[in-house]
């Protein structure tokens, strides 16, 4: 076995999406090798409707699937094809968009006004690009959940973990999705493909990613007054911790315990040519997607 060394942890920026959502992005519009196949990560979390009511109107998607995961409120969705629906709390939605859909994203707070939830964009493979839209709505009571015997609780959204199997499948990046909840002070190593890109997402309490030797914390060196000194970094709240390779990630949960997702996924290692909500592998192909949203043909008649 081989523990994932840290490679590099940073917090998600404030931005605004949508006709006016304000949201933390943890990364996307960057480089797209980075985290390949994972394209883009945003953490929509607001107690003022004011700050997401106005939602997300109708955009196009082509080429990427995106996972929305709600753990407060409720998303009404809809799109060109006919399909609508709501998302509640503990819900997940897999979009595969593939050659091309419009639809429409409209968050409403639960009764004392929060919306919290997740978007994470996954790249498709050249040859998937322009397959048909397909969606995969999943009901909370629906998705497994494991709970240790240190308290440790782990839902399994995609993939296979500790014997249950996520009710997402057909991904292209055969992806793992787990949202993890360890309890405070407790130490735990989970298992990860050695082939795919992993990183995890905190978004409530703290704990240290780092291997079997540094449980506390991952070892930095910053400058201080002019000096250079070793200091603990804590992974806190709307922290996004990226992996280098191997096979396992240890977490030291702190005192609060720690709640945060640990997504994981094949690269496809291919060009990507990317604007806005269309990604494809060459400027061609993107000119094309939008010479289509132009003239009215982007959605392909169903077979």
């Amino acid at each position: 076995m081989s523990l994932r060394p840290t490679l590099e942890t940073r917090k998600a920026m404030p931005t605004m999406e949508g006709a006016g959502v304000k949201l933390h992005r943890a990364f996307g519009f960057q480089d797209p090798s980075e985290l390949d196949p994972f394209l883009l990560f945003d953490d929509f979390r607001n107690e003022r409707p004011q700050d997401y009511q106005a939602g997300f109107p109708w955009h196009p998607h082509r080429g990427i699937e995106t996972i929305t995961y709600v753990l407060a409120g409720t998303v009404e969705h809809s799109d060109s094809l006919g399909n609508s629906g709501t998302l509640g709390a503990g819900d997940v939605q897999w979009m595969t968009a593939g050659s091309g859909i419009l639809h429409q994203e409209m968050p409403h707070g639960n009764s004392t006004g929060q919306m919290h939830g997740f978007q994470l964009w996954g790249n498709l493979p050249s040859a998937q690009k322009m397959t048909a839209p397909r969606y995969q709505d999943v009901q909370s009571r629906d998705i497994p959940e494991i709970i240790d015997d240190d308290g440790t609780i782990v839902r399994v959204i995609v993939g296979d973990f500790w014997g249950k199997t996520g009710p997402v499948d057909g991904i292209a990046a055969d992806p793992q999705y787990l949202d993890i909840q360890i309890p405070a002070g407790v130490k735990k190593t989970f298992r990860i493909d050695t082939y795919r890109r992993a990183f995890a997402y905190v978004f409530h309490g703290q704990a240290a990613f780092a291997d079997a030797s540094q449980p506390t914390g991952v070892l930095l060196e910053k400058e201080v007054a002019g000096e250079e000194v070793n200091i603990r970094d804590m992974s806190g709240d709307r922290t996004l911790v990226r992996f280098g390779t191997g096979d396992e990630v240890t977490v030291q949960a702190g005192p609060e315990g720690v709640r945060f997702l640990l997504i994981s996924g094949a690269p496809i290692d291919e060009p990507v040519a990317w604007h806005g909500p269309i990604v494809m592998n060459t400027r061609a192909e993107l000119e094309q997607a939008f010479k289509e949203l132009r003239n009215g043909t982007f959605i392909r008649p169903a077979h």
